[in-house]
């Protein structure tokens, strides 16, 4: 996929806020808002862009707890089934298949300590196939972005 010089002004404007104008940005870059527009569906199409999101404030709902928890399983177990069963879990937000120690490592989001104590004991733990966990918990997050092209 090639992308110019307005192709990336057009994508950097919409990571920094995703609801900025479409005429805001034909404005800045000078051609009309159709172009704008036509460049956009096609970024879409090629799927360079994938979507538009809203981004919640976890902490303002009680999710004042960030963790990630390296998962060993048995090789015996399919990690696919690891996988759909721990996609069962609300508070688990991201799942990754990884190199090194663990076999998969999940971001989880928690209201507590003891909440996420209870995602591991009664959730994550006894799935199938799940040998142990190794848990680090995040006491603040510095760095947040997308990235720019």
């Amino acid at each position: 996929m090639k992308i110019d010089g307005i192709d990336k002004i057009i994508i950097n404007k919409l990571i920094e806020d995703a609801r900025t104008p479409v005429l805001s940005i034909a404005r800045e870059v000078g051609i009309s808002g159709a172009a704008i527009h036509q460049r956009l569906k096609k970024l879409e199409k090629t799927n360079l862009i994938e979507g538009y999101h809203m981004v919640v404030n976890s902490n303002s709902l009680g999710y004042t707890t960030t963790a990630f928890i390296g998962v060993f399983t048995e090789s015996t177990s399919p990690i696919s089934e690891t996988i759909k069963r721990l996609k069962e879990i609300p508070q688990i937000i991201e799942t990754h298949y990884i190199t090194g120690n663990f076999n998969i490592f999940i971001k989880v989001l928690c209201k507590s300590n003891k909440s996420l104590m209870r995602i591991l004991n009664e959730e994550v733990l006894p799935i199938k196939g799940v040998l142990r966990t190794e848990t680090f918990i995040s006491l603040e997050q510095q760095i947040k972005r997308q990235i720019k092209i």
